[in-house]
């Protein structure tokens, strides 16, 4: 007799997890490791409609916001000014998990996948029955959590949490959510849609955009707060990826390379490679790009390689996009069939021979 994983599927809906999260007195959200605008947007969205709705209703006297955010370290530069107001902890490589008391419930956003958890995952494995996960991606482990809610056609987590949002808030519309609730909804969302430019976009996802700035998001501030404050490091990093680009398949597919010593050389940190993923897809032959970065701290077997995929999400030449996640899942990874991700335990060019193979 064989053990089946769990499926990862919805076991509740919206208004299932604001009920779970409603009365809870002490709340942890927790995000993937290196979080991005979707992970970030997504997690304070969730913190700050938990705070406002227990200050609404006077819980514990209205003294304390039950719910706060922990990240895994890195996190993007502008962080603090997103999550204002919110108490937020960053937990940096190699050190322990906050010591706090046990929270009476856990949410996790934007990822189900234990690969994504980092120093996390021991944390939660006696606490999976007061925990759950809020997602759009394809695959994850079920197991994780008692509660699912599991919404792959969502561009992006900050869809799904805007349904919660307003369940917890009792509102009809995210259109009436505060501002401060908006702005991190509508960053996760652009960010995740490549400022609404990607594949993902669909009319349910201008419409949230349309509401969230109705309630106040201020899009281009936050497209300047993300976007436009780049480090001089960043931008030698991104040379040395451009540089590095080659390409296979009848120049279908681009790869590019970043090296430890591409990230010590320009004075880069490891979040600064965010973004250079989309940048060959500007090539109208390019189908499929895959960023490869060797990891700082190597595997317990030797060399580590993160992978970034990202896929076009139109037809060309009578041929179907390429499911990137199908790609990733060959390496043990996975995501979305237009942007997926892995991490590999080889070599830079050995990970990249592995994909050329996977894509042909």
């Amino acid at each position: 007799m064989t053990n089946t994983a769990p499926a990862y599927e919805s076991t509740t809906d919206a208004g299932g997890v604001a009920r779970r999260l409603r009365d809870a007195e002490s709340i942890v959200v927790l995000t993937h490791v290196k979080p991005d605008g979707d992970a970030i947007g997504s997690s304070v969205a969730l913190a700050r409609a938990i705070n406002l709705r227990h200050e609404r209703s006077g819980g514990s006297g209205g003294a304390v916001a039950p719910a706060e955010c922990w990240y895994a370290a890195p996190v993007p530069p502008w962080t603090p000014a997103m999550t204002a107001g919110v108490r937020t902890r960053v937990v940096e490589d190699n050190q322990p998990v906050p010591g706090v008391p046990a929270p009476e419930a856990i949410a996790i956003v934007d990822t189900g996948a234990r690969s994504q958890l980092g120093p996390f995952l021991d944390w939660l494995a006696p606490r999976r029955e007061r925990t759950t996960i809020v997602d759009h991606h394809l695959d994850g482990n079920a197991d994780l959590a008692n509660d699912l809610l599991i919404d792959p056609t969502r561009a992006a987590a900050c869809e799904i949490v805007a349904d919660v949002a307003c369940e917890l808030l009792d509102l009809d519309s995210p259109a009436a959510l505060p501002a401060e609730i908006a702005e991190p909804l509508y960053l996760g969302l652009a960010t995740d849609t490549g400022w609404f430019r990607h594949g993902n976009v669909t009319p349910r996802v201008m419409r949230l955009a349309a509401d969230l700035i109705e309630a106040g998001a201020d899009g281009p501030k936050l497209l300047g707060m993300a976007y436009q404050r780049e480090r001089l490091a960043r931008l030698r990093l991104m040379e040395r990826a451009l540089r590095s680009l080659e390409v296979y398949e009848d120049k279908r597919l681009a790869v590019m390379r970043l090296t430890k010593r591409d990230f010590a050389e320009t004075g880069a940190a490891p979040g600064d490679s965010g973004g250079f993923v989309d940048l060959p897809q500007a090539v109208e032959r390019i189908r499929v790009v895959a960023l490869l970065t060797e990891a700082v701290e190597p595997g317990p077997g030797g060399p580590l390689t993160k992978v970034s995929m990202r896929s076009k999400g139109i037809a060309y030449e009578g041929r179907e996009p390429v499911d990137v996640n199908a790609v990733c899942q060959t390496m043990g990874g996975g995501g979305h069939k237009l942007a997926s991700g892995a991490r590999v335990a080889l070599s830079l060019d050995e990970t990249a021979a592995k994909i050329v193979e996977a894509v042909s």
